[in-house]
């Protein structure tokens, strides 16, 4: 049976109840019987959601929505010092739990599995939430994204396992001792907070090194920053280290990976037996998430052949190569990827896909930050596309960089010869799309911003 609910969040009150992070920890509170109350910026379908968990949402952020009675306020490392509420908060005496804290408190007493790396953390969350569950072992889960099945992105169950997504960005996950830690990769990213490598890898080191006695890290074998940091923490003699990948070496090795249009079939090598098993999403990188999620049970004692069964039950998850419809002949997908690396592999992925048709993207820019820094390199993955639009950058929690700006990603990829057009009214995507695509056509829709209203629209206008 599942623990409690801490005292500090028997009646919590989160700001920015919405967001993929803070709404799964408030469901699961929800569900165990805390009474959960919160405010976002907007309407939304987890907003709803929520409610019908019993939870009191409020739409817009002030101080008179924060009660006298709160145990305490749960904020993301996005949260302004100026949020009414949280000034609220400090007037009445009421803690403020940071996020990482309260989902640390949820693991406590079960088996937890932390997913961590700089991409694929959603992917692989999901694919042990939905393979766990398939087995009958119902999982408690939180995740950065909704599973396409339940359609929700974290749950309270009654098993002993609990799998999390792990978020490296605000260095959050250190907060975590989890029995079994899975690392996908390691690369520089959110740039606000890390300033070189070396600060990444010790974040990671510190993640690593807080795996309980005797638990486990499950670590690609084929990526560089994922290979340094299993040289750096070796010597944790109370961790049982498991690799992955195509390495020759590796513990559980991918011998092939064989596309077949929107899935792909996985066969690997472990203890020196051969198991193949379906993938339903497309692309190797998904292929060695599902080979990560396959470690990662095995090591808490699941059966591999088993695991590996229900692990082809995953139908993906929003947002991640989601096919959205098909209009005209045309089908529209949608990506979050928005980082180099994740944006080369989704659009590999679609190239394999879209064997004898175009590849059309729509790419949305997100952060300045990243975008000063990476730009070149989006640029130049953009290259992979027939042809592509590319709007203004998304600015989320950012204000805006002087000289930064979408161009810096358009001049990249012309120079890498691609064909790329600025559009700067997102209102005219629809229609731009529409009067580009032609029968047999893959529109991807890619970034993590608004970018993804578009598909329907999309799809609309296709329709027409």
């Amino acid at each position: 049976m599942a623990p409690g609910i801490p005292a500090a969040l028997e009646r919590p009150h989160f700001i920015g109840i919405g967001g993929a992070g803070m709404s799964g920890i408030a469901k699961i509170l929800a569900q165990r019987g805390a009474k959960v109350a919160g405010s976002d910026a907007k309407e939304s379908a987890t907003a709803e959601a929520l409610r019908g968990l019993g939870a009191t949402v409020h739409i817009g952020h002030a101080a008179g929505h924060l009660a006298d009675d709160a145990t305490s306020v749960v904020v993301s490392s996005a949260i302004r010092a100026d949020n009414p509420e949280l000034v609220r908060a400090a007037e009445l005496g009421i803690p403020v739990v940071h996020r990482s804290d309260a989902l640390a408190s949820l693991m406590e007493g079960l088996r937890a599995i932390a997913v961590a790396g700089t991409h694929g953390k959603t992917t692989t969350t999901s694919m042990l939430a939905v393979a766990l569950s398939e087995l009958g072992l119902d999982p408690s889960y939180a995740i950065g994204g909704d599973l396409e099945g339940p359609g929700t992105n974290a749950t309270h169950g009654a098993g002993d396992i609990f799998v999390a997504e792990a978020d490296e960005s605000d260095r959050s996950f250190q907060k975590y001792a989890p029995q079994v830690a899975i690392v996908l990769n390691v690369e520089l990213d959110h740039h606000a907070n890390y300033a070189s490598m070396d600060e990444i890898y010790e974040s990671f080191e510190t993640f690593v090194g807080k795996v309980v006695p005797g638990g486990t890290l499950v670590i690609s074998a084929d990526q560089p920053g994922a290979v340094e940091l299993t040289r750096r923490v070796r010597d944790l003699t109370s961790l049982t280290v498991v690799t992955y990948g195509e390495s020759e070496g590796a513990d559980v090795r991918v011998h092939k990976v064989t596309p077949r249009g929107l899935t792909s079939e996985v066969t690997v090598v472990l203890n020196g037996k051969y198991l193949t098993f379906t993938v339903s999403v497309p692309g190797r990188h998904y292929a060695h998430n599902a080979v990560a999620a396959l470690a990662a049970g095995v090591a808490l004692g699941i059966p591999a052949h088993n695991l590996a069964s229900a692990i082809g039950k995953y139908t993906g998850v929003k947002r991640r190569l989601q096919l959205k419809g098909e209009a005209a002949g045309v089908q529209v997908i949608d990506s979050y990827a928005h980082h180099p690396t994740e944006m080369t592999a989704d659009l590999e992925a679609m190239r394999g896909a879209a064997t004898g048709s175009r590849l059309l993207v729509v790419f949305q820019p997100h952060l300045f930050s990243r975008t000063q820094e990476l730009g070149t390199e989006m640029g130049q993955a953009l290259a992979l596309a027939d042809a592509s639009l590319v709007l203004d950058i998304y600015p989320a929690r950012e204000d805006p960089v002087p000289g930064v700006t979408s161009e810096l990603i358009i001049d990249a990829a012309k120079a890498a010869g691609a064909d790329v057009t600025a559009v700067h009214d997102k209102a005219q995507v629809p229609a731009a799309v529409a009067g580009m695509a032609k029968p047999g056509d893959l529109v991807l829709t890619m970034g993590a911003g608004d970018v993804t209203d578009l598909g329907p629209q999309i799809l609309d206008h296709l329709s027409s």
